[in-house]
């Protein structure tokens, strides 16, 4: 799931997510009908009833202070550590894993440590991390072990005694989905994914007091360039499901960042993206106090350790649609958002409409400008030049994509994934826009037939005004659409191709079936 949700902050409203509790194909007509007439990306069936999923903040145990203060201690409900039993800590060399090593000591009564990393005790600041650790009165072992390798893992774990597992290991490969390919996301699964699967199945002997995998918002979210990530550590979270359902200790903790961790080494280009998704960083205490509060919640097998930015997220909804499952937490509705974008790309169409040719080149160019500075983090539009080309100024392809989806949203019309390669400055993406909402008018004389570019301009106007649309309009609209398929599909079986038919229409024959079909006349 944690790739789909990637695929939808990439590519909005081209993936939805159903997930049923029947096969598609024993859903009564009308109940899918419903689920899919609406306009929320992610939903699930049981029952007969439809869900939506919403976050919503946690009450703390008994005892705790609020998670997010930064300042909750070790006790409370969450069971005890044995402290003549070993705490496994995979990716314990790295910087989550050693402060989280400290933790275990000083506020849990951890006496052995097993830390793990691919490079065990060469890797950097290993000697000295046990050092300070073994001064705190811990017995500590670092060692190099491959996790995602079931018999390296199984020799290692064979002379220990668990009382706990926490997974922190992971490995990063950033890009957008349509970069990504098997090798990439085997990179990134693997130390995920394997290895959990592994400690899950060889911790059965052991009395754990808690089984804690490390995940992340972005499976939660789906975060935009990490697609092959998302799915990774959504999987963490289905494993703690699993595993809860089963009666064994679990906690998938999905963090948001870490001011310790991949906050620190954010270039500001990265930073600046992270805080306009309205994700704040944690302080060091503050993730070790989500880390107690989780503990103390054994009965929540899966939560978002995160501190999020509610007034920037407001912000957001009033210019634009709000994750879906952050509704619950910034009260904007969808629906409210979708219109009114819907409504500006229509005036904008209507206001280009009426001006001079050179004074649609200059709005639309402002547009792309202001759009450009955004996404890249800028003050000033002023400060992105006209004919520069977009890969001189810091563009990759994460960058890319969410300026694509926002210039697509302020026009309208569907953007290829490629339109920064094929306009390559923003005079040249302005006058393509150009060409796309206003288009040149017809030539005196008869009319000839529609171009595939005309008909294709029609859909895409008639797709950016579907999210605008009520739900009541949507039942119609899809059995309009489904008809003209069905048309389609019978040109297509009585031999003639569906080019061949446009050539054989005149324009009011075409454009009365659209009217017809669709209803937008």
């Amino acid at each position: 799931m944690g790739l789909v949700r990637t695929a939808q902050s990439e590519h909005p409203d081209r993936f939805w997510l159903l997930d049923s509790d029947v096969p598609a194909a024993a859903l009564p007509a009308a109940l899918l009908r419903r689920a899919l007439a609406g306009v929320e990306p992610q939903l699930a069936i049981r029952a007969g009833e439809i869900l939506l999923p919403r976050l919503a903040a946690v009450p703390p145990a008994h005892g705790d202070a609020p998670a997010a203060g930064g300042d909750a201690a070790g006790g409370g409900n969450a069971a005890a550590l044995d402290p003549d039993g070993t705490v496994l800590v995979t990716g314990g060399t790295g910087a989550l894993g050693a402060l989280l090593a400290r933790h275990l000591i000083t506020a849990h009564g951890a006496r052995r440590l097993l830390l793990t990393g691919r490079r065990g005790p060469a890797a950097p600041g290993a000697a000295q991390l046990r050092a300070e650790l073994s001064a705190l009165g811990a017995e500590v072992t670092i060692a190099a072990c491959d996790a995602a390798d079931r018999d390296e893992l199984a020799a290692l774990l064979a002379g220990h005694r668990l009382t706990a597992v926490v997974h922190a290991a992971g490995v990063l490969d950033d890009g957008v989905l349509t970069d990504l390919n098997p090798p990439r996301l085997a990179n990134t699964m693997r130390p995920k994914v394997d290895a959990a699967w592994h400690l899950h199945e060889l911790s059965q002997g052991h009395d754990l007091a808690a089984f804690v995998v490390y995940s992340s918002v972005s499976g939660v979210l789906g975060g935009p360039g990490q697609a092959n990530y998302a799915a990774a550590n959504a999987w963490l979270d289905g494993l703690a499901a699993y595993r809860h359902a089963r009666g064994l200790p679990a906690t998938s903790l999905a963090w948001g960042l870490w001011a310790a961790g991949m906050g620190g080494t954010l270039d500001p280009a990265g930073a600046a993206r992270i805080a306009a998704s309205g994700v704040l960083p944690l302080t060091t205490e503050q993730g070790l106090a989500f880390f107690d509060a989780a503990l103390r919640l054994p009965e929540r097998p899966a939560l978002v350790a995160a501190r999020l930015d509610l007034a920037r997220l407001r912000g957001r909804a009033s210019a634009g649609p709000v994750p879906p499952l952050l509704r619950g937490l910034v009260r904007a509705p969808a629906r409210r958002s979708a219109q009114t974008a819907a409504a500006d790309a229509e005036a904008l169409s209507r206001r280009l409409a009426t001006l001079p040719d050179d004074d649609r080149r200059r709005v639309l160019l402002d547009l792309v400008r202001g759009t450009m500075a955004a996404a890249l983090g800028h003050d000033r539009p002023e400060s992105i030049e006209a004919e520069r080309g977009f890969l001189d100024m810091g563009f990759d392809s994460l960058t890319a994509v969410q300026f694509r989806n926002r210039l697509a949203g302020a026009v309208g019309v569907r953007l290829p994934a490629t339109i920064l390669f094929d306009y390559p400055t923003p005079t040249a993406l302005a006058g393509h826009l150009l060409g796309r909402i206003v288009p040149a008018p017809a030539a005196a004389g008869p009319a000839g037939p529609p171009t595939d570019g005309s008909v294709l301009a029609d859909l895409d106007r008639l797709e950016a005004r579907m999210p605008g649309l009520l739900p009541d309009a949507l039942g119609p609209l899809a059995t309009r659409l489904q008809t003209l398929l069905a048309r389609v599909h019978a040109a297509r079986g009585n031999g003639a191709s569906v080019a061949d038919r446009i050539d054989t229409a005149s324009d009011d024959e075409m454009f009365d079936l659209i009217d017809k079909e669709l209803g937008i006349s």
